[in-house]
């Protein structure tokens, strides 16, 4: 029965004889006193309470993983006795759910309840192209550690802590591709100019290119050349670059050289030049000796430059022409000078010509400017028996001169004169003496070949 009910009124009725009883405080016994008298007695005043002999008035205090700080009136020694009052509180890692504080009350209970709650944080999201570890999940000051998958940086907090009001700390970290493509270029490479040419055609591989993050190539760039290009001689740079699709770039390059093999510098002969084709004198190159006009070669006409960088054959010479003048015909007479010289042949009745003297004075005087256009002069001078021709001293017989006036037409009655082309063709004629300058205009306008033109433009006029 609890203490109210002990305290409850009671009501005392005696027939026979009254007693009356007084409680005396602290005594534990009853006095008694006898009357002939019915007494009604009331209840006793609520006793005051005694904590020497109840010191252990409520339940012992025990919180899992916590722990309650008590203060009693009676003292340390009186942990739950009535009025005693207690601080509750948790160990780290616990958050406390109730009352902080509850007292002892007389109905030998508590005036609440608590307890020790784990504290936990709520679960990390998971993290695009990555991933954290936890130490102790998500318990109070669990450390989660982030990591990029490979080719992705972290940005933001590496690491999270779950802290003491449940929250995490810092913020979400991201993965970003800040890393660049790997791209690997071809190997150098050198290369010999083509036979004849300046030039080599080269050919490469692609790129090796690989995105250490999604393994997504968005774009190769090439600058320079395209694989299969002809390459001028020297040294070209070619250069790579990529692209992923988070427009990181990489670059790489190699270079492409190419070399011109080289024969030594041929050297013209004397009273000669020489055509060389492409450069002159790179591999495949072939040039042609040529004499000037009333000379001769003697030797191999091509030499070639080959790929050890040394010609073939040998120099040749330029002689000078042999003329030969013991010829059965006017004709085997003219095709000695096909495609090597020009005549211009006079014609006049007798030596004291007027006209002839002033011909042969002029030109006297402009022989440099007759041997630079390959010009030999042809004499027939006088009437038969004692008509004279002649090429500068090589005499022609009378059969040869005859044949040589009927073939161009020209008479013995009054000066005349006739120019040849190299191929013996009659290309203008004269009736009275003509200066060099007008006979050299007519050559270098209507006579030159392209060849001869050009050689002119390199080398200018020596006469003048």
């Amino acid at each position: 029965p609890s203490m109210a009910q002990e305290a409850a009124p009671v009501l005392l009725v005696v027939l026979a004889r009254l007693v009356s009883s007084t409680w005396h405080e602290g005594s534990g016994y009853y006095m008694e006193s006898h009357t002939n008298e019915v007494y009604v007695e009331e209840t006793p005043p609520e006793p005051s309470l005694d904590y020497r002999r109840v010191p252990q008035w409520c339940a012992t205090l025990n919180i899992h993983r916590g722990d309650a700080t008590c203060y009693s009136p009676r003292g340390s020694s009186y942990r739950s006795s009535l009025g005693t009052r207690c601080e509750l509180s948790c160990t780290r890692g616990y958050r406390l759910v109730g009352p902080s504080a509850v007292q002892c009350l007389p109905n030998r209970r508590w005036s609440g309840m608590a307890y020790c709650r784990q504290i936990r944080c709520h679960v990390l999201p998971a993290v695009l192209r990555g991933s954290y570890v936890c130490s102790a999940g998500v318990q109070m000051d669990s450390r989660c550690d982030y990591t990029c998958l490979p080719g992705y940086q972290l940005e933001g907090d590496q690491s999270r802590i779950c802290m003491e009001d449940g929250r995490w700390s810092g913020s979400e970290p991201i993965c970003v591709d800040l890393e660049p493509p790997k791209i690997r270029c071809p190997d150098s490479r050198e290369r010999i100019a083509e036979p004849g040419k300046l030039t080599a055609t080269v050919y490469w591989d692609p790129p090796r290119v690989k995105d250490s993050a999604d393994g997504v190539i968005k774009r190769v760039m090439l600058r320079g050349p395209e694989p299969g290009s002809e390459f001028p001689e020297g040294e070209h740079v070619i250069r790579y670059t990529a692209h992923d699709q988070a427009y990181n770039r990489a670059s790489c390059k190699f270079s492409v050289r190419v070399q011109v093999r080289r024969c030594p510098v041929l050297k013209p002969p004397q009273n000669g030049y020489i055509s060389c084709t492409s450069d002159g004198n790179n591999y495949g190159a072939t040039c042609e000796y040529l004499c000037d006009g009333g000379y001769e070669r003697q030797g191999t006409s091509l030499r070639v430059c080959q790929s050890t960088q040394q010609w073939t054959g040998s120099q040749p010479l330029c002689t000078p022409m042999q003329i030969n003048t013991d010829v059965n015909s006017a004709a085997s007479l003219l095709d000695q000078f096909n495609e090597k010289r020009r005549l211009f042949i006079i014609s006049a009745p007798d030596p004291s010509d007027r006209y002839y003297k002033m011909q042969i004075s002029m030109l006297q005087q402009a022989t440099c400017g007759l041997d630079l256009r390959h010009v030999t002069t042809i004499e027939l001078v006088g009437q038969p028996p004692h008509e004279v021709g002649r090429i500068r001293e090589h005499r022609l017989s009378l059969g040869i001169i005859e044949e040589l006036r009927q073939f161009l037409h020209l008479t013995r009655s009054h000066f005349n004169a006739v120019l040849l082309d190299k191929a013996g063709t009659d290309r203008e004629r004269y009736i009275s003496p003509v200066s060099p300058d007008e006979l050299f205009v007519f050559i270098d306008t209507y006579l030159l070949s392209e060849r001869e033109a050009a050689r002119r433009a390199q080398s200018g006029d020596p006469c003048e």
